[in-house]
């Protein structure tokens, strides 16, 4: 399994994302300089705003269903959108905090985005805006715009560190620092199910299945987990031994893709061995480790699995993004039991 290795951003990989088709892989950094690649060959096909664009750290990036727009948000406190073969912006709008997640409807029409919290008097916000509709382009017009809750014990804001979409794109799935989740109804325009207990520690990532039944999160506290997409009921935990920055579904075999390691922080003083920086494969049901694929120098803070399953990627630390592909004996594979 010898890897592609993307070498294009000059500071650490923040997010990497699949467009449909799977042929063309797009990556955001704290280098401020979203890029698109072609996912078979490795070749850097090119960047979103090397002249009008973000002015701070890329935090979350998406593409449409039909890869026609791209859209970053950044912590310049900006979300941008893209027109994803020209990299010609669209649109930029300035918010009152940094952008931490951005995230395209199934539709491709409506997107998300969700906003960080300054201290404890700064709310946290989650917004919908229609693409097609020129007053959410242009003003604050918007489909929802709802402020995160607030934990009574401290009054700290418990913002949102990751969103997705649900199923059908009738709610929106949010992740939260205190490492609790809640569901957003849009036709109620209110958080209708809350999981307070979902994690001990921030969720850095939450990734859908296939069929968007079931959806897997990522946490500091180690561990990734499975929940039900309607209920957030949680399903089954993978355990780890260093805190885990992003997880993923394979769309073809019951296999959970993890992705952590050390923090960053402590990278220089560790051994590469000890940092344990490796991609991690788990069964689904079982929740057993079977494998491990090494490669980063520091932690591993985005993967993802091509839509055809039949290889990944990941993004690290580094500055590099690795590009996987299986071989023969990982289909061949069956866990015992």
């Amino acid at each position: 399994m010898r890897p592609l290795l993307l070498q294009g951003h000059e500071r650490a990989i923040t997010q990497i994302k699949y467009n449909r088709d799977g042929d063309l892989l797009f990556t955001c950094s704290k280098d401020k300089l979203p890029t698109v690649w072609h996912s078979q060959t490795g070749e850097r096909l090119g960047t979103y705003g090397p002249d009008n664009g973000h002015n701070g750290a890329v935090w979350s990036i998406d593409v449409s269903w039909d890869s026609k727009k791209v859209v970053t948000g950044s912590g310049d406190a900006s979300w941008r959108l893209w027109d994803c073969e020209t990299g010609r912006m669209i649109r930029a709008t300035t918010t009152p905090t940094s952008v931490r997640s951005v995230s395209f409807s199934y539709s491709g029409h409506l997107f998300l985005y969700a906003t960080d919290a300054q201290g404890k008097t700064s709310s946290a916000a989650v917004i919908v805006k229609d693409t097609r509709d020129p007053s959410h382009m242009q003003g604050d017009a918007c489909v929802l715009s709802l402020e995160t809750f607030q934990n009574e014990k401290d009054k700290s804001v418990n913002k949102v560190s990751s969103a997705v979409w649900g199923p059908f794109d009738e709610s929106i799935i949010c992740g939260h620092n205190n490492g609790g989740l809640s569901l957003i109804e849009l036709r109620q325009n209110d958080f209708t199910i809350t999981n307070e207990n979902a994690h001990s520690a921030t969720i850095m990532d939450i990734q859908k299945s296939k069929d968007d039944i079931m959806f897997v999160t990522a946490s500091k506290d180690t561990k990734a987990k499975l929940f039900d997409s309607t209920t957030l009921e949680e399903l089954k935990t993978y355990k780890a031994d260093r805190p885990v920055n992003s997880a993923a579904i394979s769309p073809i075999k019951q296999h959970i893709l993890l992705g952590g390691g050390q923090e960053a922080m402590q990278v220089t003083t560790t051994d590469i061995r000890q940092g344990k920086f490796e991609a991690r494969f788990f069964h689904m049901v079982f929740e057993e480790e079977f494998g491990r694929v090494k490669g980063h120098f520091g932690p591993i803070n985005s993967v993802a699995f091509h839509p055809d399953g039949n290889s990944f990627s990941t993004g690290g630390e580094d500055g590099y993004v690795r590009v996987h592909t299986l071989d023969d004996t990982y289909f061949d594979f069956d866990l015992t039991f």
